[in-house]
């Protein structure tokens, strides 16, 4: 039977219905899967029990992340990109204490309403960031390059006084945890 006028309309709407239930199980799976991982670490954290935690069969949470690693690694990703785009807001045209201050409330916001996420990458840093070598040197060198020319303009231009811009993230970051 062929519906000439509604196909269309018929088709587009279980795939928008799959894509729903797609993005809430990934977002299930990527939550629990955070709590996991913090709690107890990569090598000790099993699929079975992420699942559990997302409420989904093992085989499902198979259908959405092939392996551990892959798990891992996006869980990794989406921690970064949520601490590196914390700052995006802040360019040579802000001032510099504004700039600061927000990005500092942010991060400090993050790590109460996301305290896994801070174990996770402090055990991931900890133990040799096996996982977070390439992104460090694709993402975080970057951001931290543009952040380090931005904040040298500013002292540049007397709003602000000297520092170490690497050191001063680092403690940002450490203070932040």
């Amino acid at each position: 039977m062929t519906l000439k006028g509604d196909n269309k309309a018929m088709v587009a709407k279980p795939q928008k219905r799959r894509s729903r239930i797609r993005e809430r199980n990934e977002e299930a799976i990527l939550k629990a899967a955070e709590v996991v991982f913090a709690r107890r670490g990569f090598g000790a954290a099993t699929t079975a029990e992420i699942a559990t935690a997302a409420g989904i069969p093992k085989a499902n949470l198979h259908y959405y992340f092939n392996t551990k690693e892959d798990l891992y690694t996006h869980v990794l990703e989406n921690i970064l990109t949520t601490w590196l785009t914390a700052a995006d807001d802040f360019d040579e045209n802000h001032d510099p204490r504004e700039a600061l201050e927000n990005y500092i409330r942010t991060k400090v916001n993050l790590s109460r309403t996301r305290p896994e996420a801070s174990k996770i990458f402090a055990k991931e840093i900890i133990s040799g960031a096996p996982f977070l070598k390439q992104h460090l040197q694709d993402d975080i060198n970057p951001w931290m390059e543009e952040k380090i020319q931005i904040i040298n303009g500013w002292i540049d231009q007397g709003k602000m006084g000297p520092v170490d811009v690497p050191h001063m993230f680092f403690l940002i970051w450490s203070m932040t945890q």
